[in-house]
């Protein structure tokens, strides 16, 4: 094994389309325009949105999320190596369909991070290998409901807090928000990256987070969280939760794609939030309006275009940093565009 012996590397966003009647696709037909590219890959990572257990119950506010085990075989047909699990939705059929899923992907042969039995277990990284380059992605979110934290003794997420604060300036002036993540939760992650940093060839830690919908836009402590983890060891961060592609910063050397985007997901019906004020009166809603082409993507128009993050490794580290970029076409298939492509 030599220090030149390169692999490829794959990261992607969201994961998780529903059944539904208004779209009798089988759950493969989703990736069959991506899997010749992933195919290529040597290993891939990604965001699961769902659970596939029949255990538990199910979520009122969130329905699409308790899915069946054989809808899991997107995983599979991709040929992931690790999913992620630290998000708003894995927990939100209970502990016991979180734990129940996180074992039929493990029975399958893919490994979970960012969730587990109690806080230890949530925290503890996937490590891949491939050709002799070993790559430890581990994953922590913000977004996750009430309860839904991982602690000892208790079933849960690896989360990120944040502590909002607001500075007024006048009646005629806009409101700046200042964000910031929670000190301990941010030092827990920063050691847990420490702790790799000493067993793998490269670190990639997975940030569910940020401002959903909103295109550009990036809060405070996404990017406090993101340097934090460059400064710690990571030779890479990926984020994902906005459901559209955002930014992406070199730091330090590093890269930093601050939202993938959704990578295959469906949903059938637009969030409740939408009728907010906020949304409705117009203030963001320029930005995030639906697309009356998909209905079974009740995101906004931007959440049809997503990124795959692709990183060339050997065992002396990431030696190149890409992204691929994709689109979906109106049968909800995920498709990686060539330049030629006028989508693209």
């Amino acid at each position: 094994m030599t220090q030149n012996k390169e692999i490829t590397f794959l990261a992607a966003g969201d994961c998780g389309p529903v059944s539904d009647e208004r779209c009798n696709y089988p759950i493969q037909h989703y990736i069959e325009l991506v899997k010749p590219v992933l195919a290529r890959a040597d290993l891939k990572v990604v965001n699961c949105m769902r659970t596939y257990s029949p255990l538990g119950s199910q979520n009122e506010l969130a329905p699409q999320v308790q899915q069946s085990p054989e809808m899991a075989r997107i995983f599979t047909d991709c040929g992931f190596n690790a999913v992620s699990f630290a998000n708003n939705h894995v927990f939100d059929c209970g502990a016991e369909a979180m734990l129940d899923t996180r074992r039929l992907f493990q029975e399958k042969g893919i490994q979970v991070t960012g969730a587990g039995t109690d806080l230890d277990d949530a925290r503890r990284p996937a490590i891949m290998e491939a050709d002799g380059v070993t790559v430890g992605y581990l994953a922590s979110c913000s977004t996750g409901h009430h309860g839904s934290d991982a602690g000892p003794g208790k079933p849960g997420i690896s989360t990120m807090r944040v502590k909002t604060t607001y500075e007024t300036h006048g009646p005629h002036a806009p409101v700046r928000v200042r964000t910031e993540p929670d000190p301990l939760d941010l030092e827990m992650l920063l050691e847990d990256i420490a702790a790799l940093r000493k067993k793998v060839d490269v670190v990639i830690p997975a940030l569910h987070y940020g401002i959903i919908r909103l295109p550009r836009v990036i809060p405070d402590y996404h990017v406090a969280v993101a340097h934090a983890c460059i400064d710690a060891g990571a030779d890479m961060v990926v984020g994902h939760s906005p459901h559209v592609p955002k930014g992406i910063e070199v730091y330090k050397g590093k890269v930093i794609f601050y939202s993938l985007g959704i990578f295959s997901m469906t949903k059938p019906f637009p969030s409740p939030t939408w009728k907010e004020p906020g949304w409705t009166h117009g203030v963001v809603r320029n930005h995030t309006d639906l697309d009356p082409l998909y209905p079974l993507m009740p995101y906004g128009r931007d959440s049809t275009l997503a990124i795959l993050a692709k990183a060339v490794i050997s065992k002396a580290g990431i030696k190149r940093v890409s992204f691929l970029p994709m689109t979906m076409d109106n049968q909800y298939r995920t498709e990686v565009l060539k330049a030629s492509d006028p989508r693209f």
